[in-house]
């Protein structure tokens, strides 16, 4: 079910602070995105990369900046639903980052499930994935 315009535009606002606080490398504005339970769960596209709990999310977080000298996420779009207090996102967008003095641009496909706790929506479950580059359009497989 579409959300009504009042959440769409509070989940969006979470996203937003969500993106540009992994841009701006601040984890505690990242971590105040999502849900302080031990459930909460974040798939990142690296086989290794299932994170469970707050803990684990932190780690992963650090590691990617670690790992590369600037990292941003830009969404192209976003569909947002809801049902009550619970609402789940579809989006395409890219990771830009720079890493090993490379300039990367990945296409990526984000889902995001959040539920509303008192007046604020948080993060529930994350999933990014990026599209299959070596399956031919039209093909399944």
């Amino acid at each position: 079910m579409k959300a009504d315009g009042k959440t769409e535009a509070e989940v969006k606002a979470v996203l937003k602070t969500f993106a540009e606080s992994y841009a701006k490398r601040d984890l505690d504005a990242l971590m105040g995105c999502f849900a302080p339970d031990s459930d909460v769960l974040l798939y990142g596209t690296g086989a290794d990369e299932k994170r469970v709990g707050t803990t684990e999310i932190e780690i992963q977080a650090k590691r990617d900046w670690e790992q590369t000298e600037t990292a941003s996420m830009v969404f192209q779009s976003m569909s947002v639903s809801a049902a009550g207090p619970v609402a789940w996102v579809a989006a395409d967008g890219t990771f830009d980052l720079r890493a090993e003095r490379q300039d990367m641009h990945i296409a990526v496909r984000i889902t995001f499930v959040l539920e509303k706790r008192g007046s604020a929506w948080l993060i529930v479950h994350a999933h990014f994935s990026t599209p299959a580059a070596s399956q031919a359009g039209g093909h399944s497989f």
